[in-house]
């Protein structure tokens, strides 16, 4: 059975796409905001309690998310990414503790240089109409302003917060969270940096390798 993952990454990275990628190599992708809309659609007991958490405006605690994670993940039987959790040491902990136990797990930080990654997100596009994501430096489509996948003219959008002074605010704030938690990580040997600026595919083969 491959290692479970703990995918860290700033935001233009990759990490989502790298995360894809990997589904087809037999790994499911735990995304907690998916499980916790699935919960309360299924109106069960944990689902009913989140639904009151969200609908007082408050945020949904921990040990809320962790029991949803051990209510939903087979780690005996099925190697998960954790994309978006933790998101602090605290929650690593929690998680290393109350689900994944003594199972082989690896933190895959995809490190990138700051000016690359703002250069990434400003030139980042999105199709309103399927969710293909572009960039207009390294991976413009075919026609301008058309999909490639779906074809669709004109959709084609840059999102509001994707500007150099928001994507460098949010960098800075993810440096500061994500050093403690690549502490912890390397304190545990579990630990595994790939260069995120190589071409997509090249970054694919390194983690192939890191997973095999």
């Amino acid at each position: 059975m491959k290692p479970h993952l703990i995918i860290l990454g700033a935001p233009g990275s990759g990490k989502g796409t790298q995360a894809a990628k990997l589904i087809s190599k037999g790994f499911k992708h735990v995304s907690t905001g998916d499980l916790l809309r699935s919960e309360i659609a299924k109106n069960s007991e944990l689902g009913q309690k989140v639904s009151g958490i969200i609908s007082r405006g408050d945020l949904v605690d921990d040990k809320t998310v962790m029991a949803l994670l051990k209510a939903n993940c087979d780690v005996d039987k099925v190697s998960y990414i954790f994309d978006g959790f933790p998101r602090n040491v605290y929650q690593a902990e929690m998680l290393e503790a109350e689900l994944l136990k003594d199972k082989k797990t690896l933190a895959v930080y995809f490190n990138i240089d700051l000016s690359i990654l703002v250069n990434r997100v400003v030139n980042r596009r999105t199709c309103g109409t399927c969710g293909e994501i572009y960039n207009l430096a390294t991976k413009a489509p075919r026609v301008l302003d058309t999909c490639d996948k779906c074809g669709t003219v004109g959709s084609l959008k840059q999102r509001k917060d994707d500007t150099e002074e928001v994507v460098s605010n949010r960098l800075k704030i993810f440096k500061e969270t994500v050093e403690p938690m690549l502490s912890f990580y390397k304190s545990r040997r579990e630990l595994v940096e790939i260069d995120a600026s190589m071409p997509e595919e090249v970054v694919f083969d390194a983690l192939e390798k890191v997973i095999s």
